[in-house]
C-alpha cells in the first residue's frame, strides 16, 4: 500500500492548490481584450495603460509600478533594451501613417503582347485594398491581386481608365495626385 505522500505525488496535477482560490479570477483590458499581464506585450501599450490606470489601479500598480505581488515576485520587471527573451514572438513594430503622396500607375510587361497594371500608394489615403481590389476585379471584369502591403496588380492594360475610375469612386484622390509611370519591367 502506498503512503499518502507518494498519493498525493501521483495526483499532483490534479489536485487543487492549497493558497489559490478557485474558480480562477482573469481580469481582461478593455482595449486589447487580453489578460492585463500581456498588454505590455501590444502594440498599442498606451492606451492599455490608460485603460488600466483608470478601470483597475491596483493591478495597474502590481504590473507597472512594480510593485509586489502577494506571491512575493516583482511583477513590474520589463526589458529595458526591448529585446526579445526567450520564445514567442518578437516586438510587434506599429506601421507609422504617412501623409497621402500621389498615386503610381504603371504598365508592366508579363509576356511579349501581356501587360499588367501596377498601383502604389492607394494605402497613404487610408483606402482598404481588398476593397479596392474587389472593386477593380469587378471593374474591368479581369483578375486583381494585392501583391504588397500598398500594390495592387490588375491584369491587362487599364492604364488610361484607371485615371477616370480612381477620382470617381475615391474623391479624395485628386487627378492631379495620379501619377502615370508609363511601361515598366518586373
Amino acid at each position: 500500500m502506498a503512503s499518502t505522500e507518494e498519493a498525493e505525488a501521483e495526483a499532483g496535477a490534479k489536485a487543487p492548490k492549497k493558497n489559490v482560490s478557485y474558480p480562477l479570477r482573469i481580469l481582461y483590458c478593455g482595449e486589447c481584450t487580453l489578460p492585463v499581464e500581456y498588454c505590455e506585450y501590444m502594440p498599442n501599450n498606451d492606451k492599455c495603460k490608460a485603460w488600466l490606470e483608470k478601470n483597475l489601479p491596483s493591478e495597474f500598480g502590481k504590473i507597472y509600478l512594480g510593485e509586489k505581488s502577494p506571491e512575493g515576485g516583482d511583477t513590474g520587471e520589463t526589458d529595458k533594451k526591448g529585446r526579445q527573451k526567450r520564445g514567442g514572438r518578437g516586438n510587434i513594430k506599429i506601421k507609422k501613417k504617412s501623409e497621402p503622396q500621389g498615386v503610381t500607375i504603371a504598365r508592366v510587361q508579363r509576356n511579349k503582347k501581356k501587360y499588367v497594371t501596377r498601383i502604389r500608394g492607394l494605402a497613404t489615403y487610408d483606402i482598404d485594398l481588398e476593397q479596392a481590389r474587389k472593386f477593380f476585379a469587378n471593374r474591368f471584369a479581369c483578375g486583381a491581386s494585392r501583391t504588397d502591403e500598398d500594390e495592387i496588380v490588375i491584369q491587362g492594360d487599364v492604364t488610361d481608365d484607371i485615371f477616370d475610375v480612381v477620382p470617381e469612386k475615391w474623391p479624395e484622390i485628386d487627378e492631379d495626385n495620379i501619377d502615370d509611370l508609363g511601361d515598366q519591367k518586373r
